[in-house]
């Protein structure tokens, strides 16, 4: 009988929250396939239907998560009406009770660690900072051309943001009572705003 495309789709989706929730937890070096298939209540022949291996799996969870924060974030985005306040509109990246962006620090911490020796890994990694440059970048080129930004070269500014709002999130979630949402977000608005300043109109 051919595979249902409808059942199909539930199935993977089922595996990659399964999967994200296991690695956010217990990291991918702890993690098995086994305790992906009793948190998504499948066999191991059905996980591995869709998932040979530990590492295809990860690369997947890791891609299903980075697609919704980008998502997130450009949903967010859009709520605002000029580009100064598009680029400050991450302060959701700091709040320990949204579940979605909290459990993506751990899997993103796994990624960065195994990036420094796996060739896979960084460029999953390079893609992550890439997809942020970009989705920065439009908002500071929609400033540019409304005259709200003086001219700037868009690419390093926007990574100069992108670097503080990675390195900002680190620090908080690693950081434990000392380094707080107030303080993370107090910071990372500071930190871009003293970017920026120059290009202010």
């Amino acid at each position: 009988m051919p595979p249902i495309p409808e059942l199909e789709a539930i199935r993977k989706a089922q595996i990659l929250e399964a999967g994200l929730s296991c690695l956010s937890q217990k990291g991918i070096s702890k993690t098995t396939l086994d305790d992906v298939c009793k948190a998504a209540g499948l066999s191991k022949g059905g996980l591995v239907h869709y998932y040979k291996s530990k590492g295809l799996l990860f690369r997947a969870v890791f891609e299903e998560f980075f697609k919704r924060i980008f998502q997130r974030s450009s949903d967010t985005m859009a709520t605002f009406d000029t580009p100064l306040d598009q680029i400050l509109s991450y302060d959701w990246l700091y709040d320990e009770n949204n579940l979605e962006a909290y459990l993506g620090y751990p899997l993103l911490l796994d990624l960065l660690g195994l990036a420094a020796h796996d060739e896979e890994c960084l460029s999953m990694m390079q893609d992550w900072i890439e997809s942020w440059v970009t989705l920065l970048s439009k908002s500071l080129e929609q400033g540019v051309n409304e005259g709200a930004f003086k001219q700037m070269n868009i690419r390093q500014v926007a990574q100069s943001i992108s670097a503080i709002y990675q390195g900002i999130a680190t620090r908080w979630y690693l950081g434990g009572d000392h380094h707080s949402s107030a303080w993370a977000i107090d910071s990372y608005q500071k930190g871009i705003m003293g970017i920026l300043s120059p290009y202010l109109t």
